[in-house]
């Protein structure tokens, strides 16, 4: 399943490096996107580096899921893709 990386998961003043905010193609709303919890998914950088990560929340009422990651995403993965298992 695809998705793309929306932006990192922030407040006001902070940001969190290792959580990111991710839109899944073709979920459109919040009980579907409760059903993704759980499962893993792993970003490829442009050098061939791979960043996995597991979905741990729903995010507002749009479909959008929380994604922790073992370690902090760069900048350059927003707006890119992702894959789903």
């Amino acid at each position: 399943m695809k998705a793309v990386i929306a932006n990192f998961r922030r407040g006001r003043h902070t940001q969190t490096c290792n959580q990111m905010i991710i839109k899944v193609t073709d979920v459109n709303n919040k009980d579907k996107a409760k059903e993704l919890i759980g499962k893993t998914v792993t970003w490829k950088s442009p050098a061939g580096k791979e960043i996995k990560g597991k979905i741990t929340k729903e995010h507002g009422n749009s479909g959008a899921v929380k994604v922790l990651f073992e370690k902090g995403m760069p900048g350059q993965s927003i707006g890119t893709s992702i894959e789903i298992q």
